[in-house]
């Protein structure tokens, strides 16, 4: 097998699928040493990234426990690599559509901590006014067009943003984020082949963390590799590990400068796997703790620290005050939530139509 081949599963257009080494239980994917290519600074960055969106999931179950935040709430502890660096292999003008598991997403564009966690506390000034909640995070300055949270239903948008993009000649990629349950719905099928049929600018982006909810993918798919479903149209796809930074920028950065320059859409299914339940509602006795023991030790977050202080030079001290410096973002965040005030009710149809309606 060549080094090549060996980095991430195939890139796959057929039915014929070549055979390749399976990926651990823990989605590991062996691949040459390429760390040295990134740059420390960016390492750096990504590492902050990576533990903003941590920190601002675990004090966010704390306040959702302290009855703070209503409604559901779906974390994204241990799948923060794939937001954090496959965002930044994007443009500022590149569209985003995710699902309702959407807080790691919001944070990797750059939408202010403060207007998320007021957002989820459901106060005026929170990102969409506190009417969208958790699963709700958009902001159309940033191309960010936000979560959804019908599972699937999302991809359908994803498509019409790149048509729109192509109609209007403009060379945008748009990314649509969605979890492995959305791969057995009927809408999947119907996006990859219209996306396919038009070769519209699409990354069809799966983070795989095999469960929808609570059935293990093995319970529901036939297919638990996902990319390979990308054959039914024809669709270039490949498999990368998750937990890997530096796999995933690779992976991205190829794939969206394809895209672009107008080489219709391609799959990526991301392997990975969330460390709490479905939802901070869910007990998790589902799955196995030795399993997710497995995953941790993987974890991207420390995999990173160890890259920078092991073989960048670069001090404890200073991840260290990196890591203080997103603690004081997230509680100036809280501050800012709890001071925010509730939307006043007579309000409650504001938004809600365009104001004023144009015949």
């Amino acid at each position: 097998m060549s080094q090549q081949a060996s980095k991430v599963k195939p890139r796959v257009a057929d039915s014929t699928v070549a055979t390749k080494s399976k990926a651990r239980s823990n989605g590991e994917v062996n691949r040459p040493e390429e760390d040295s290519v990134i740059e420390t600074q960016t390492l750096k960055d990504w590492y902050r990234e990576m533990v903003l969106i941590r920190q601002f999931e675990e004090h966010a179950r704390q306040a959702y426990q302290q009855g703070k935040i209503g409604g559901f709430l779906h974390l994204y502890i241990g799948e923060e690599a794939i937001a954090a660096v496959a965002i930044s292999a994007l443009k500022p003008e590149d569209n985003i559509v995710t699902h309702y598991r959407d807080h790691g997403h919001a944070i990797a564009r750059g939408l202010d901590p403060k207007l998320l966690m007021a957002e989820l506390f459901g106060r005026v000034d929170g990102v969409d006014k506190g009417r969208g909640g958790s699963m709700h995070f958009a902001d159309v300055s940033k191309n960010f067009w936000g979560g959804y949270a019908i599972v699937g239903g999302h991809l359908t948008i994803a498509v019409g943003l790149a048509l729109a993009a192509v109609r209007a000649k403009e060379k945008r990629v748009t990314i649509v984020f969605f979890g492995d349950g959305s791969t057995d719905s009927g809408q999947f099928y119907e996006c990859l082949n219209l996306a396919a049929l038009w070769k519209l600018p699409v990354i069809f982006m799966c983070e795989n963390n095999q469960y929808g909810m609570g059935v293990a993918i093995q319970k529901a798919s036939a297919v638990t590799e996902v990319y390979k479903k990308a054959c039914m149209a024809n669709i270039p796809a490949q498999q990368v590990d998750g937990m890997d930074v530096v796999a995933v920028h690779q992976v991205v950065s190829q794939v969206a400068e394809e895209v672009r320059q107008g080489g219709g859409p391609q799959f990526i299914e991301a392997l990975t796997y969330r460390y709490q339940g479905h939802s901070v509602a869910d007990p998790d006795r589902y799955r196995d703790k030795d399993r997710l023991e497995e995953w941790k030790q993987r974890d991207a977050i420390e995999r990173v620290r160890r890259l920078l202080t092991g073989e960048r030079d670069v001090k404890p001290d200073e991840l260290a005050e990196i890591d203080a410096g997103v603690e004081a973002e997230i509680k100036e965040a809280l501050a800012f939530a709890e001071a925010s005030p509730v939307p006043d009710p007579a309000t409650i149809y504001d938004s809600v139509y365009a104001d004023p309606l144009v015949a």
